[in-house]
């Protein structure tokens, strides 16, 4: 790399700085020194360094080696890549190095290294320790590229250069040039750092102008070492016996073309290809080659047994996929299953395609992937084909996909006729969901027999029985059950196929009984082994937001539902029913009106899409309540109807009774029907006992209805509100004991109960400035608000102001804070009073400017001065 005054400088370690300080310091002294180091890691540079040196010293210096120059004290010689000389030139080299009479510097490669290059190296040797040259470390990379940027080097590209380059010399400057902004490049007038604009961070997009430059070198390495480099681009490292095979070579003779590929630069001393290397290879290789080579890489290791998909990647990646022998699309095809089950899908197209059987492979592939309608397609075609061995599997992926669609009972069907062990269970727990038990029953009496008893039919059996303990045994017995099923398939992770995850039966049933940190525990596990695949994972992720809603952690849960509808694969009917209710139940919680009107017509699209189940019933509840909270109940009924049909059918199970009749209740007391409510009520006294849950909401029931009749006793209130907190109902206690406080005469009960409801949101009792009503999203506007002023506002006015400029009603307003909306507008009222504000609309100006004059960072003592706002 020979330096011109327009060039980047060198950036030197320590061994080597030293070695060209002792020569600027002392340009007479004695030389023989040898310089070593691969291709591309400065051995031109460093002799270029010397021979400036020495010319700035009036040191003569012999011109480019032709032949051995006559032996002079006063004159130094300096030899580049002496490993490509003779063995003539290399005896003379190694006279005049014995002669000690001439300053001699020989630069060379450590391969190839014939034996007159190894008798000049041992006698340079012995004139002083080698200069090796190695590659940069990363902060000499920074440094570097610190020249070419200056002051202005964007963060973190000094590391993906590094990364990319493996701190070779020559690929740091290849590729500093190419990054180097415009006006830093040789020829430019260079600007001040004040003048010459910070660049953005690049994101590495190798030009083909650098790749290029590896051309030379490439084209100058014999076609084994090249064929070797070809294979290793391939990804994966590689083991010797496979490269050897590859090359017709025994392992122990892969010495020497390794050798010549490290000498170039372009190998590691770990025997590993920098990335930029990596893709200077396979771009700059013909394309049949490179077809040919990754090929038979492929058909070598599949025959040995090991991983292809690796080898398949590169291949797909580099345009040769449909190439790919069929053998090793669907070995691995198999293997991308449990990791990416779309390309999976892919790998068995073109397996297929050369006519192996993977029909089943495919199809299961696809519904892993959620694409749910090539899955049902391919599924079909296997069940319709009477000589198919997999017609059994092919039903089990169908039945599978008709589950997520919203199709139940044609779901039930194809599993029974497909007869496997984990489909019979399947089946059951589907027939079970729409109210008929008897197959439960019978698989439970008597488990299948037939087929291997799989991680999958193991816990397929196990979801059945965890099923059947929350209808007639204690849901802890049940969690248990199915926290084991989740974990026996945690290994299989996204490789198996399931209509329900038993992590999300676990929630569910977790959410009926109270156990909400069991059921978040179990979906969090679920989450991180990606059990199902994709098409589980959306319902995992509404069912952690599910969890959060009713903890009253609205804006988090807000957060999660939109992670999962946002994106351009819509939600199938099972997701849209959660993920709808979700919206309602948010916007309820938030006292979101508008979101409550416009998620209605969402929910009622959901609710015809999905008949009424078992796993389906928090939902409606949801509905239920945000139907009456706009006077829509009676469009609800029928649906209603058939949930109370289906529980009857199952003995009303009290564990999956309990929380409809708890979201009806407040359907009713939303609807104004209070005979509907008491009968509410009756239902829930009557489950008391069968579980904490159970009568923790009988107790708060009752407690409901008396406060709404007038009758407010504070420590049952309280108790019943608390006990609300405690099973994980933490919006539903606060919002009893705040509805209880507005309604008694007691102006102690009321302190002692809005205390209690502020606790109970996660506001300590008694809390001053800067509090917020739990469900609403941190802002600047309460810091703002409670800045010190002339005319300080009260707590409760900060809490009121807030919520006025979050554009909230004030009866929306009193339902956040609990208290009633005239008193809201008696809080108004005196606020504008405060601020000497003649209307509304110059008070909400005036709290604006406010906010606008606390971010733009004025003192806060000044910001209530007492004049009209503009």
């Amino acid at each position: 790399m020979p330096r011109t005054d327009t060039e980047i400088p060198l950036v030197l370690d320590e061994q080597t700085s030293a070695f060209l300080d002792r020569v600027d310091t002392d340009p007479q002294a004695p030389l023989r020194t040898a310089i070593q180091a691969v291709g591309g890691h400065g051995k031109t540079a460093v002799l270029a360094r010397l021979r400036r040196a020495y010319q700035q010293a009036g040191v003569p210096v012999a011109g480019a080696w032709r032949e051995p120059p006559d032996p002079d004290p006063d004159r130094v010689v300096l030899v580049d890549d002496a490993h490509l000389l003779d063995a003539a030139a290399l005896t003379e080299l190694r006279r005049l190095a014995e002669s000690g009479r001439t300053r001699l510097a020989v630069a060379f490669r450590p391969w190839p290294r014939p034996a007159g290059l190894t008798e000049l190296a041992e006698v340079l040797h012995r004139g002083g320790p080698p200069v090796v040259l190695g590659p940069f470390t990363e902060q000499r990379t920074a440094a570097y590229l610190g020249t070419a940027y200056g002051s202005a080097l964007p963060p973190g590209v000094a590391r993906l250069v590094h990364e990319q380059t493996g701190g070779v010399p020559r690929f740091v400057e290849w590729l500093a040039r190419a990054l180097r902004p415009a006006d830093r490049r040789p020829g430019r007038a260079d600007r001040s750092a004040t003048d010459r604009p910070a660049p953005a961070a690049p994101t590495l997009e190798i030009p083909r102008s650098v790749l290029l430059q590896f051309a030379p070198e490439l084209e100058s390495l014999e076609i084994e070492v090249r064929r070797l480099l070809l294979a290793m681009a391939a990804g994966p490292a590689l083991p010797t016996d496979l490269l050897g095979a590859l090359l017709n070579r025994h392992p122990e003779e892969l010495d020497e073309p390794l050798a010549a590929a490290r000498a170039a630069g372009l190998l590691g001393p770990d025997d590993r290809l920098a990335p930029i290397v990596r893709r200077a290879i396979a771009a700059l290789s013909p394309a049949s080659q490179r077809a040919a080579v990754w090929q038979r890489l492929a058909e070598l290791q599949l025959q040995r047994g090991g991983r292809v998909l690796p080898l398949v990647r590169s291949m797909l990646d580099g345009g040769f996929g449909a190439s790919c022998p069929a053998g090793v699309a669907e070995a691995a095809g198999d293997e991308a299953l449990g990791e990416d089950p779309a390309l999976a899908a892919r790998l068995f197209a073109v397996a297929g395609a050369a006519g192996r059987p993977v029909a089943a492979r495919r199809a299961m592939a696809a519904a892993l992937s959620a694409d749910l309608d090539s899955a049902l397609r391919l599924a079909d075609r296997l069940i319709a084909t009477p000589d198919s061995p997999d017609r059994a599997d092919g039903a089990a992926v169908a039945a599978t996909a008709l589950v997520h669609r919203g199709h139940p009972d044609r779901a039930v069907e194809l599993y029974r006729w497909s007869g496997t062990p984990s489909s019979v269970a399947f089946a059951a727990l589907g027939a079970a969901g729409a109210g008929r038990v008897d197959q439960l029953d019978r698989i439970l009496a008597d488990p299948p027999a037939d087929g291997p008893p799989t991680m999958l039919a193991s816990a397929a059996l196990l979801m059945a029985r965890g099923l059947k303990e929350t209808l007639s045994g204690p849901p802890t017995a049940a969690l248990s059950t199915l926290v084991q099923a989740s974990a026996l398939l945690e290994p299989a992770g996204r490789s198996v196929l399931l209509p329900e995850t038993p992590a999300a039966l676990a929630a569910l049933v977790a959410l009926h009984s109270g156990e909400l940190d069991i059921g978040e525990r179990a979906l969090d596990r679920a989450t991180a082994a990606g059990l199902g695949g994709a098409l589980t994972a959306r319902r995992h992720r509404l069912l952690q937001s599910w969890l959060l809603m009713v903890r009253g952690r609205t804006g988090e849960a807000a957060a999660h539902l939109a992670a999962v509808t946002t994106g351009p694969v819509p939600l199938e009917s099972r997701d849209l029913v959660f993920a709808a209710a979700l919206d309602l139940g948010i916007a309820r919680r938030n006292s979101d009106l508008p979101g409550l009107q416009r998620g209605w017509e969402r929910a009622r699209e959901a609710v015809v899409r999905h008949p009424v189940d078992l796993f389906t019933l928090l939902p409606l509840g949801e509905f239920a309540i945000a139907a009456a909270r706009l006077g829509e109940l009676d469009r609800l009924a029928p649906y209603l109807g058939e949930a109370r049909h289906l529980l009857a059918r199952l003995g009303d199970p009290a564990l999956w009774t309990t929380p409809l009749h708890w979201s009806c209740l407040h359907a009713a007391i939303l609807a104004d029907r209070p005979a509907v409510a008491d009968e509410h009520v009756a239902a829930l006294a009557a489950a008391t006992g069968h579980t904490r849950y159970a009568s923790v909401v009988a107790a708060a029931g009752q407690s409901w209805v008396e406060v709404l009749r007038g009758t407010v006793d504070p420590v049952r209130v309280e108790a019943a509100a608390r006990g609300l907190h405690g099973i994980g109902l933490c919006w539903d206690g606060a919002r009893l004991a705040g509805q209880a406080a507005i309604r008694t005469s007691d102006r102690k009960a009321m302190t002692t109960l809005l205390d209690c409801a502020r606790m109970l949101q996660g506001r300590p009792a008694g809390a001053k400035g800067g509090t917020r009503p739990a469900g609403t999203d941190s802002t600047p506007v309460a810091d703002a608000i409670a800045a010190p002023t002339e005319d300080r506002l009260s707590e409760r006015e900060r809490e009121v102001a807030e919520l006025v400029l979050s554009g909230l009603t004030y009866k929306q307003i009193g339902d956040r804070l609990f208290i009633s909306a005239k008193t809201v507008e008696h809080h108004v009222a005196r606020m504008r009073q405060r601020l000497n504000c003649a209307n509304r609309s110059e008070l909400l100006a005036r709290l604006r400017t406010i906010v606008e004059e606390r971010s733009a960072g004025r003192p806060a003592g000044s910001a209530w001065p007492q004049r009209t706002a503009r």
